[in-house]
């Protein structure tokens, strides 16, 4: 009897986790962008045929060839190393404009005063084109990942600080006032409404600064 029991148990669950499965693939299916897999197959489709009436692979590649090629990079050691070199600096590029960002941006959007000080310097230098700081970077930081990381974090951090800036001051004053007449101080105004509020601008400020940080480290 109990051998019984163990082996419906046992079959109970296989069946449990088949349809869980089965409910991911589905759940999978219907967030699937349809619309853009079948714009990428046209084009691919387009590709594909345009190189081929073509005829000229040194000014039209064809597909075939192109995507064998990227095949043959990715699993080439070398290729594979320097990607991840790249996607190293990045995210240390990212991250120490993240350091240096959110303080700041935190800081500008909840104090006005703070704002007009800091806000005509932080406007006049995130103008400054990329390229013009590389000659200064490579000479206070020398060759090596220190001015490609210094570039990144500099291209990143002002998009960081106005997003974030952005996020505190969308905060609805009425929660400073509810959480000042229950006794917290700035520690807890911080905590529970500055940084939680600003959370949506951090996150979009990051994801920001990672993409321009990709176009900038080349």
């Amino acid at each position: 009897m109990e051998e019984k029991d163990q082996l419906q148990s046992r079959q109970w669950k296989s069946f449990s986790d088949r349809s869980r499965t089965m409910n991911m693939g589905t759940q999978a299916l219907k967030k699937l962008n349809y619309p853009a897999v079948t714009m990428l197959l046209v084009l691919m489709a387009a590709w594909y045929f345009g190189a081929h009436v073509y005829n000229k692979p040194f000014v039209f590649p064809y597909f075939e060839v192109v995507m064998g090629r990227i095949g043959e990079a990715l699993t080439d050691l070398a290729v594979l190393r320097a990607i991840g070199i790249t996607m190293r600096r990045v995210l240390l590029g990212t991250l120490y404009g993240f350091i240096i960002g959110l303080p700041l941006g935190m800081a500008m959007g909840f104090s006005p005063l703070i704002m007009k000080t800091l806000s005509p310097f932080v406007n006049a230098v995130r103008q400054i084109p990329t390229t013009a700081w590389v000659p200064l970077a490579i000479i206070w930081f020398g060759l090596g990942d220190g001015p490609t990381l210094f570039v990144l974090a500099l291209h990143g951090v002002f998009v960081i600080i106005l997003n974030t800036a952005a996020g505190v001051m969308d905060i609805n004053p009425e929660y400073y006032n509810a959480v000042k007449s229950m006794g917290a101080g700035p520690v807890e105004i911080v905590k529970d409404v500055i940084f939680p509020g600003a959370l949506p601008g951090v996150i979009t400020g990051i994801r920001l600064a990672m993409g321009m940080g990709w176009m900038t480290v080349v």
